[in-house]
């Protein structure tokens, strides 16, 4: 199959997004099939655009054998309501333009949704060149922008409701990640025929424990006698990283107890602040590292931290950090209701506790703190174990291949 993918975000930005889409695409690959992929100049989620980038209106590059096709966009490290738009509308514009001229033929677009504005680039090249479109969501927009505050405005989110409607309704098969996504568009008359899930998952030859790493890192950031929580990941609005703080403030007279967090977004100056405010010597924040070294950090960790904020919304969430840790046979504490937490506790795979809940946070750390290191190992091997057997990305780029293979074998 040669295979047009969409995707604004992907590597060498660091991310789940770019994750997925690299390793699908990657897999894809070494399959025998051909990917192109349009995406944005590197810039997320800084919204600063590399010296090397700048000047560029389209760059054409191989990665891992796919086609890489690297446009330009209106980035800004000003993140509001109207950078976002023009930021979202310029990779809109581009990509569809670019997918009118890029040379095929074409078995299918595969657009991977949020931002929404991808599928309406590819709804114009879906149309234009009557190619047939697969479409991913993994997240509802605007659903979730209007819950996390990102989008108010009610014409825009009426204007964006058609849009992701038009995506279901053009799309000959539509990818969700977690079975709550799957019944919510069966809900919203989505027929279940177009429906086929792949959830999120690791890449478990990249992603697993490294001893070595794990002690250079402890010795390097001074953390040979801590009991080491991670958290790796973007700093934004959903993952309600202040509760974390907050239980590190609490925490902060426990010597032995140390936070490392890795990555960086949006609310990454307002959690810096806030160390710095309650003067916390025990929390290290570093920058956003490569993707192929987040297993070191992983490795050096005792327990990896998957938040996200308390709402409904976040109960269909299976997010990719969790299997990135778990890979790395890390115990994780979760602070995620519904399909996550169901996973975690039936694996054994470390502690489900309440959202947003800062003293059930400190006591989970706490606990398994208090665990003896045989029984945390036990937790990680678990997560391990689970996710080689059902969450690999190689086998979840072989599931979808197969099932679009049979798709586009019978049109």
């Amino acid at each position: 199959m040669h295979i047009l993918y969409i995707s604004q975000y992907f590597p060498p930005e660091v991310g789940a997004t770019q994750a997925r889409a690299h390793e699908m695409a990657r897999n894809w690959v070494k399959m025998g099939h051909q990917v192109t992929m349009l995406t944005e100049i590197p810039n997320h989620p800084s919204g600063i655009i590399p010296p090397s980038y700048k000047g560029k209106w389209i760059e054409r590059s191989e990665l891992d054998g796919i086609e890489v096709v690297r446009l330009w966009v209106a980035a800004s490290p000003v993140k509001n309501f109207r950078t976002r738009m023009v930021f979202y509308l310029s990779f809109m514009v581009n990509a569809a333009f670019a997918g009118l001229f890029e040379k095929g033929p074409f078995d299918f677009i595969f657009a991977t949704s949020p931002p929404l504005f991808v599928g309406a680039a590819a709804l114009a090249i879906s149309y234009l060149r009557r190619i047939p479109l697969v479409f991913e969501v993994r997240d509802l927009w605007p659903e979730s922008a209007v819950v996390l505050g990102e989008l108010k405005n009610p014409t825009a989110v009426k204007l964006a409701t058609k849009l992701e409607e038009a995506c279901y309704r053009r799309a000959v098969k539509i990818i969700t990640v977690v079975e709550g996504l799957r019944k919510k568009l069966i809900e919203r008359n989505v027929p279940n025929e177009k429906l086929i899930l792949i959830e999120n998952g690791a890449n478990t030859e990249l992603f697993d424990l490294r001893k070595e790493a794990r002690e250079r890192l402890r010795i390097e950031l001074g953390l040979s006698d801590k009991f080491v929580v991670i958290y790796a990941g973007i700093f934004g609005i959903a993952q309600g990283l202040e509760s974390v703080i907050e239980a590190a403030r609490i925490l902060h007279e426990n010597t032995q107890i140390h936070f490392l967090m890795v990555g960086e977004g949006p609310k990454k100056e307002e959690i810096l602040a806030l160390i710095q405010e309650y003067h916390l010597s025990n929390v290290t924040c570093l920058s956003e590292q490569p993707r192929e070294i987040i297993p070191d950090f992983l490795s050096a960790a005792d327990a990896a931290l998957v938040p996200l904020r308390k709402h409904a919304l976040f109960q269909a969430a299976l997010p990719s950090k969790m299997f990135d840790a778990w890979a790395c046979r890390k115990p994780i504490i979760l602070s995620i209701e519904g399909e996550a937490q169901a996973l975690l506790e039936n694996v054994k795979g470390g502690l489900a506790i309440p959202p947003e809940d800062v003293y059930a946070l400190v006591n989970a750390i706490l606990h398994i703190n208090s665990l003896p290191v045989a029984e945390r190992e036990t937790m990680g091997e678990n997560g391990r174990a689970l996710t080689q057997k059902f969450f690999s990305r190689q086998s979840q780029a072989a599931k979808l291949a197969i099932e679009l293979e049979k798709t586009f074998a019978k049109s």
